[in-house]
């Protein structure tokens, strides 16, 4: 089985937040990699992962990174393929994280999700590799419409919970 998504996080240290990409990608039966590099402290590698994606026949990264965040934007700097840039919260709640990934330049975009939104993360690389695998789509169909389940059942939960001035 070969990887067609790649998780990259910049330390094993963001492994709780990504660890969430990982679950929904292995639910949704998408083959996929986990590899920490940093755009600091190992460029070369950064930048050889990137250029050599496509060619590994990847077709979506991930990449999350706390402070000052780098890795989204230099690995899509160095590939054609889509990036997906999950800010891990570390200082400043994550907000500098989020400003470093999604203030990229012209021309070098990165797709952003939320603070530590690691599943939003993977469920948007499962969105793109669904547009050209009928499978996927019928899991993402199937998962989608077991959000909608979930939200019934907790307004019937609710519905029970009772309150002397609650009115449903």
């Amino acid at each position: 089985m070969k990887p067609i998504v790649s998780i990259i996080m910049g330390s094993t240290s963001d492994l709780p937040v990504m660890e969430k990409a990982c679950q929904l990608l292995n639910d949704m039966k998408v083959p996929f990699e986990v590899n920490a590099l940093s755009a600091h402290r190992t460029p070369e590698e950064v930048e050889a992962f990137a250029r050599g994606a496509k060619d590994r026949g990847l077709k979506a990264i991930i990449a999350g990174a706390g402070m000052s965040a780098a890795l989204p934007g230099v690995i899509a700097a160095n590939t054609t393929l889509p990036v997906i840039g999950v800010p891990i919260k570390g200082m400043l709640d994550g907000l500098d994280a989020l400003l470093s990934i999604v203030q990229m330049p012209p021309g070098i975009p990165v797709a952003t999700v939320g603070v530590n939104g690691a599943m939003n993360a993977a469920i948007l690389a499962v969105e793109i590799l669904a547009l050209t695998d009928e499978d996927i789509a019928h899991r993402l169909t199937t998962y989608k419409e077991g959000l909608k389940v979930k939200m019934k059942k907790a307004n019937r939960d609710l519905a029970e919970v009772k309150y002397e001035y609650k009115t449903n």
